[in-house]
């Protein structure tokens, strides 16, 4: 069995309530990428944290970026500026922080999130605005917009993370600009959108002054994730990445799934992350059409291929990461992103890599946040990172 050429219903996008007119991809795209399509404000943002209170410009932006494939799209996201003036050396900073998991559907986004609903990564982003940082968050490629979200593709997501920082810099009244100083940073998903883009930063976007990157919990290896994930409380995460990548490379899954798999990845793909539950402990072995699980799959062309060019860590960041991850990690394993920095240790990368003990994966958020800070402040201020790369 091979990927069918041609979109199918097996990975098609499923059909949603109308998205909002300002998500709507215009009949054509600027040339560059990062370019502005068009920018609203955010008039009523509400998270946990009242990042309200903090920002003074406060926008939803479609910019135009570049997929995998190479064919030109239209990525929504949000720029936020901090209310009070920069009092740090040079120019602003800004941060392209990439979101964890929101799910599949485009109700989802957290472009959309933060007006609509409760952003969760307003707890990752609140210390950053306080401190005078602006912030640059992607939806990632069909997230909001036209298609379907090709979750967990490397290449999409470190380009779109890129390109929301090109856009902040070209939005009008943020006092950002090309000079602007760069820093990249997410967890889980992000860790992983944030750890490509800092690998593609000098070849996709070398005019950014990137000073550093801060990403935790990356799913560096898909196919330790899928089986560490299969049957359990996040089992949708998997989920989503088979939709996700059979979207971006044109595979038709329905072959590969009996009728209840089919059902399930046409219904993931209208969920988001708080929908969690309803594909919990599910079993990938329950959805498949032969009854192998999911692990049996991806050892198989055209999955075998696919997942290993999602591995993050063959290519040499150009600037000092911080990577951290929890050894009591639920969902990505310790070991996979250890591995990740040791392979960039190994290309001559400055790699710090910062092992916490927080409960399970939602907590090892909290130290990487903290950590963050000083990371940027010496970055910001030219100072050295000492790598550790020799105790990995």
């Amino acid at each position: 069995m091979t990927g069918a050429l041609a979109p199918t219903t097996a990975h098609a996008a499923v059909a949603e309530p109308p998205r909002p007119a300002f998500y709507e991809t215009p009949a054509s795209l600027p040339s560059a990428n990062g370019a502005l399509i068009r920018s609203e404000p955010m008039t009523f943002l509400l998270d946990p944290l009242d990042v309200t209170s903090l920002v003074r410009n406060a926008k939803r932006v479609l910019y135009k970026s570049t997929n995998r494939a190479g064919r030109p799209i239209a990525v929504s996201g949000t720029v936020l500026v901090p209310n009070a003036p920069w009092i740090g050396v040079g120019s602003r900073p800004v941060i392209g922080y990439a979101p964890g998991t929101q799910g599949m559907a485009d109700r989802c986004a957290p472009s959309r999130q933060f007006s609509e609903g409760i952003e969760y990564e307003g707890i990752g982003i609140e210390g950053l605005l306080l401190r005078g940082y602006a912030v640059a968050m992607p939806d990632y490629e069909g997230l909001g917009t036209v298609g379907v979200h090709t979750y967990m593709d490397r290449v999409s997501q470190g380009r779109a993370t890129l390109d929301v920082v090109r856009a902040a810099q070209r939005l009008s009244g943020t006092g950002l600009s090309s000079t602007s100083p760069v820093g990249l940073m997410g967890y889980s998903q992000g860790g992983g959108a944030a750890a490509s883009a800092v690998e593609l930063a000098s070849t996709y976007a070398p005019e950014l002054r990137l000073k550093g990157a801060v990403v935790g919990a990356v799913p560096a290896d898909l196919t330790k994730v899928a089986t560490n994930l299969d049957g359990g409380l996040y089992s949708s995460f998997a989920f989503f990445a088979l939709r996700g990548l059979a979207a971006s490379y044109d595979v038709d899954l329905s072959p590969y799934l009996n009728a209840t798999g089919r059902a399930t990845s046409d219904r993931v793909e209208t969920e988001c992350v708080f929908d969690l539950l309803n594909n919990a402990f599910v079993k990938s072995s329950t959805l498949s059409y032969n009854g192998q699980p999911m692990s049996t799959l991806m050892a198989a062309e055209p999955f075998k291929s696919i997942v290993a060019a999602q591995r993050i860590g063959t290519i040499k960041p150009r600037v000092p990461v911080l990577v951290t991850h929890s050894a009591l990690d639920d969902v990505i394993p310790y070991s996979v992103g250890k591995q990740m920095a040791k392979s960039w240790c190994g290309k001559g990368a400055n790699v710090f890599f910062s092992t916490n003990v927080a409960p399970l994966h939602v907590g090892g958020i909290v130290p990487q946040t903290v950590e963050a800070l000083p990371f940027f402040e010496a970055r910001f201020l030219g100072l050295p990172q000492i790598s550790n790369c020799w105790l990995i």
